[in-house]
């Protein structure tokens, strides 16, 4: 029986990334230097050197034509760059690896797909258009789209489409095997016209395959489904709430509390910092990344193991007070997912990229079950890389009930964990998770949380 074609054919279902060995992930993230928001993930597959190496070209290139086209510093709205990804394949012949690259200049935003490809028999990586047999497999390709582009109406131009590569540079397939060719917006329609797309059914795309493109099409066929926001809150719905194993052990107000926290991880340098909390029986609260707690679920089952506590940074690090409501709840609901699954519990607070909120997030947040949690001590450690000067910044600022804010995917900052603990341990500093701040005070769905301290009233932006 062939497997079930999506409502739009136009569709990819991807690939569980945690069922890939050896695949983790890498980021660049510079949170809002010059005046910019920049946070960008891509995997890393040990086996695949060659494709980890393309697509950090690819992402990076993007990156530094976004920098030089930015508006400059102090322009409003803020210039943001985004990349997430998916997997569009993954079998023992070949992986596909989608990067979705969004940016913001101040007009809008836009969004830029790249799907790249990696031959494991030939251990080569490639551009979607060498899953075609040859050129003139690219120019036939182009004039069955441009066909099809041609009945969608004013709002896409196919004359504009030509069978050049860099214009096919996100080619998949769909569960049923039909070749799916995305396109950049405005490359070949207005900008409200959003994603554009076009399936080729499978009996007409493969004589045009070459003997890569047949495996990436075996390879995505039956492919996972993709899942809706209603399924996503469904599967949470008979999950405890997520809280840390050692809650209740501490009394924050009869000892000098702290709650340190992490955020954009898991990463890299995630397991070295429980490594390092473990020694010093610290325990902190990590703001997963949606996408990299899928990538990575066998950390976040750690951190619950260990007494942290685990809590939604967002899917991809979208600036939330951008986003209208529907995508702004995708973001939330697709982490949670994410996460539940990975720790059997679901999350109850967020923290909102950028520290960004307002009405819209706090208001999604709490019809989502989750508090908002921001920071009143930055260990600015995002561009810093020397493990002294974090630490010393971080210590001098701490009071009692602080939250601190630090990322778990820089390696400077891991470096800095020992001394941080050392020298607030000295101070007569407990570390707890944030809830532990606040005792039986329990903390409220949709309010904002900047401090625990016993003096500090939490900030109630955003409550009606």
């Amino acid at each position: 029986m062939d497997p079930p074609v999506p409502s739009e054919p136009t569709l990819i279902n991807y690939v569980d990334p945690s069922m890939v060995q050896n695949l983790s992930t890498r980021s660049l993230n510079s949170g809002e230097a010059a005046g910019r928001r920049v946070h960008a993930t891509y995997p890393a597959i040990a086996e695949a050197p060659r494709l980890t190496e393309k697509l950090r070209r690819t992402v990076t290139g993007s990156l530094g034509r976004f920098t030089r086209h930015a508006l400059p510093a102090g322009a409003v709205p803020t210039p943001e760059f985004n990349v997430d990804w998916q997997l569009a394949a993954a079998s023992p012949e070949v992986l596909g690896v989608r990067l979705r690259i969004g940016q913001s200049m101040g007009s809008g935003w836009s969004e830029s797909r790249t799907t790249v490809w990696y031959d494991r028999a030939s251990r080569r990586a490639l551009d979607s258009p060498d899953l075609l047999r040859d050129a003139a497999a690219l120019t036939t390709l182009a004039g069955i789209v441009k066909g099809e582009l041609a009945l969608r109406g004013p709002l896409v131009n196919p004359n504009a489409l030509r069978p050049d590569p860099s214009m096919f540079d996100s080619i998949g397939f769909n569960p049923r095997g039909d070749l799916v060719v995305e396109f950049d917006d405005k490359q070949v329609g207005l900008g409200v016209a959003g994603r554009v797309a076009v399936a080729v059914p499978s009996a007409t795309a493969a004589p045009l395959l070459s003997a890569t493109g047949q495996r990436a099409r075996r390879a995505s066929v039956g492919t996972a489904t993709l899942t809706s926001q209603e399924d996503m809150l469904a599967a949470s719905g008979d999950k405890p709430a997520a809280r840390s194993s050692m809650a209740g052990t501490v009394d924050c107000a009869k000892v000098k509390c702290v709650a340190l926290t992490y955020e954009d991880g898991p990463g890299p340098e995630t397991g070295r910092l429980l490594n390092i909390l473990g020694v010093h029986r610290a325990r902190a609260t990590f703001f997963a990344l949606g996408s990299n707690a899928s990538a990575r679920p066998e950390l976040l089952r750690r951190m619950r193991d260990e007494g942290h506590l685990v809590a939604n940074h967002s899917w991809s690090h979208r600036d939330l007070t951008s986003l209208p409501t529907a995508m702004l709840t995708d973001q939330l609901t697709r982490a949670q997912h994410a996460i539940t699954q990975a720790i059997g519990q679901v999350p109850t607070l967020m923290r909102p990229p950028y520290g960004g909120t307002g009405e819209q997030v706090a208001s999604v947040a709490r019809r989502l079950g989750m508090s908002v949690v921001r920071w009143n001590v930055d260990a600015e450690d995002q561009n810093d890389l020397d493990p002294r000067a974090i630490a010393r910044r971080t210590v001098a600022q701490v009071k009692p009930g602080s939250i601190v804010l630090m990322r778990d995917f820089h390696h400077a900052t891991v470096d800095a964990a020992p001394a941080i603990l050392r020298e607030l341990t000295a101070k007569g500093y407990t570390f707890v998770t944030v809830p532990e701040l606040y005792g039986p005070r329990a903390m409220e769905p949709g309010r904002i949380y900047d401090s625990g301290a016993v003096s500090a009233e939490p900030d109630r932006q955003g409550l009606s």
